[in-house]
């Protein structure tokens, strides 16, 4: 679906997958130009400063279209809350940073950043979780990871459908990216289990590129399958 010169954007280009991403990119031979944005970016991206995304789009809309785009930003837990357990551990504020960060900053990004996607073709993809599909749920427990990844995937899905119409040679997709060495899986072994970001960035690229027009609005895992809603 990329065409073979193409140009790139990461959101959350300082993260562990979205900086595996952009070293990925910037050494792929048919990549012209990879912009990353983060926290502390010229423009900067912030979901704690919600109207950065505004700030952000107001920056690049002039500029050439992008034929990949890959929003990277997520969150599982912070110095402040691990994931929760058991419904006791619920509480009004660690839900609300969780959907803010996993469900309403993604879908302002893509509000707003799937208008840079040259129409002609391209790709807007997310990074969401196995833990967010409803039908896998055979565990419990990290009730508002899981709640606003499942939120998030359901805005894919219901903004793919509109894309169809408006932009019918753009796919959106959903990309479980699996476990990486990073400060997110460290708390949960992550470190024994996962796989080096530079791996998963090239496993979830390669995803990527395989992806056809009526895959649009997909939730496959960085091995190409596809996960349940």
């Amino acid at each position: 679906m990329l065409p073979h010169h193409f140009r790139a954007l990461v959101l959350g280009s300082s993260g562990t997958i979205g900086s595996a991403l952009m070293r990925f990119l910037e050494s792929h031979p048919h990549c012209e130009q990879v912009i990353g944005l983060n926290r502390h970016s010229v423009p900067a991206i912030n979901y704690d400063a919600i109207d950065s995304i505004d700030s952000a789009y107001e920056a690049l809309k002039t500029g050439p279209r992008f034929h990949l785009i890959m929003n990277t930003i997520g969150a599982l837990h912070s110095d402040h809350f691990m994931p929760e357990k058991k419904l006791a551990d619920l509480n009004a504020s660690q839900l609300n940073q969780q959907f803010i960060t996993n469900a309403i900053g993604p879908a302002l990004c893509i509000k707003l950043f799937s208008q840079l996607i040259d129409p002609a073709g391209g790709i807007y993809a997310n990074l969401s979780a196995k833990v967010g599909s409803i039908e896998d749920n055979r565990l419990g427990g990290w009730y508002s990871y899981r709640a606003s990844k499942a939120a998030l995937n359901m805005l894919i899905k219901t903004a793919s459908i509109e894309l169809r119409r408006t932009k019918p040679n753009v796919i959106l997709a959903a990309i479980h990216p699996g476990t990486v060495k990073s400060r997110l899986s460290r708390p949960f072994r992550g470190d024994e289990l996962g796989r080096e970001p530079d791996v998963a960035a090239q496993e979830i690229f390669h995803t990527l590129e395989q992806l056809e027009l009526k895959d649009s609005g997909c939730f496959k895992s960085y091995s190409g399958e596809t996960i349940p809603w």
